[in-house]
């Protein structure tokens, strides 16, 4: 599936000026759109919007998949242009996917063209659209924020509009993306600052602004709006994102069954409820150890910064340091992936380096934000991303030991640690 035949590198042509999505592809969108939120019941909240003039740079929650069908119904009548990940451009076709917009970019990859494009983008009168955390959300809130973001609306001299929607998350959990639970999605699209606010703001507030603006906590939402998910199998595939125990602090020792989460090395158990809270429901043999969490209720997204926090001690305490034995498949351009072969990464304090056929390339953590994960990628199995501006490597690997969520954890530190 997607595969590269003629394993052709040639890298994809970032150049290229990007297209006026095509009229009679409008349709298709739209309606296609349409179709694929009906389930959700889909809500959405226009505010400031009447009579704003073309063009304007839009600013998105990336919560789900659902995101990319809510975008353009948020915006109708308006065509778009949408800052877009390389898979994409593989998974539907380059022609097909610049025909309805896209600009590619590599994730967490500095590059001056993929401004230029925007920046062309919004002369030609479309508004354009981007998604600053770059990634579906793991655990239901608001991922990292480049610090950037009030600098690149500076700099494009249109209004801001921001797009925010709950409900994407939990309608398809990052960890479980292959399962939809039908719950109402809710949108708000509204134009915060009009281009001349924008050219008297600093870009520091700017980015204050889009900060607060794009925070979210999808469990507190759930709660606070009564919303229940009673799907029997609803807590499946949780561990990839809460791979530490809270109770006995083994990691990679959690495992998911139905609606419940247990600890394989000491066999306390946690049911999600309908209600979004992990419930403690038995705490086996569990000892005392770096978890020896009691808390008879726990909120996820505190789980998942108590896991960055134990990473952040262990680094600190110089004992951070991974090698696995990996697989590496490219992706060069459009036409799909080409394999690699086995190879060894390394990751510690100076960065990645993945060593592949004879050759070692470095991923510093100086320029990359953070680490594009995916948990189980179109059921190859989990793996990280590690991109230059040629090449996107998708790197997989068996060990028990190799979870995204901790090399993200890892890699988000460090680069903090760089700037």
């Amino acid at each position: 599936m997607l595969n590269n035949k003629k394993k052709d590198m040639t890298p994809f042509d970032m150049k290229r000026e990007p297209m006026t999505q095509k009229w009679y592809l409008m349709p298709l969108v739209w309606g296609g759109s349409w179709i694929m939120t009906r389930q959700f019941k889909l809500k959405i909240i226009k505010k400031n919007m009447q009579g704003l003039k073309l063009p304007f740079l839009v600013v998105s929650t990336h919560q789900g998949f659902a995101d990319y069908y809510i975008t353009p119904l948020a915006l109708f009548p308006h065509r778009a242009n949408y800052v877009s990940d390389m898979e994409g451009f593989a998974a539907f076709g380059e022609w097909l996917y610049r025909a309805i917009g896209c600009i590619g970019k590599r994730r967490y990859v500095s590059d001056g063209l993929v401004v230029k494009n925007i920046k062309r983008a919004l002369d030609k009168g479309q508004p354009v659209v981007v998604y600053p955390e770059s990634r579906h959300s793991n655990v239901g809130a608001t991922a990292y924020i480049p610090p950037n973001i009030g600098k690149l609306v500076k700099m494009m001299k249109v209004p801001l509009v921001i797009l925010s929607v709950h409900g994407s998350y939990l309608a398809n959990p990052f960890w479980d993306e292959e399962h939809t639970r039908k719950i109402t999605i809710e949108a708000l699209i509204e134009c915060v600052y009009s281009a001349e606010e924008v050219a008297k703001l600093s870009a520091e507030a700017i980015q204050r602004t889009v900060e607060e603006r794009l925070q979210y906590d999808e469990y507190r939402w759930q709660q606070e709006n009564n919303i229940l998910i009673t799907e029997a199998n609803r807590a499946e595939g949780l561990h990839k994102a809460l791979y530490q125990c809270r109770r006995c602090g083994t990691e990679f020792s959690m495992k998911t069954y139905g609606d419940s989460l247990r600890c394989e090395k000491c066999n306390a158990k946690w049911e999600l409820t309908s209600s979004g809270w992990l419930e403690l429901q038995e705490s086996g043999v569990a000892q005392k150890g770096e978890g020896d969490d009691t808390s008879l209720r726990v909120h996820i997204p505190d789980w998942y910064e108590w896991q960055r926090t134990n990473v952040i001690r262990e680094i600190e305490a110089g004992n951070y340091g991974e090698e696995f034995k990996v697989r590496v498949e490219a992706l060069p351009n459009a036409k799909g992936f080409v394999s690699l072969g086995e190879g060894k990464l390394l990751h510690n304090k100076e960065g990645f380096y993945l060593e592949i056929q004879g050759e070692t390339m470095y991923f510093d953590h100086t320029s990359r934000e953070s680490v594009q994960t995916e948990y189980n990628y179109r059921g190859r199995g989990a793996c990280i991303v590690l991109s230059i501006k040629d090449c996107c490597y998708y790197t997989y690997s068996d060990d028990e030991r190799f979870n995204p969520t901790k090399i993200q954890f890892a890699g988000e530190y460090y680069h903090q640690c760089e700037r």
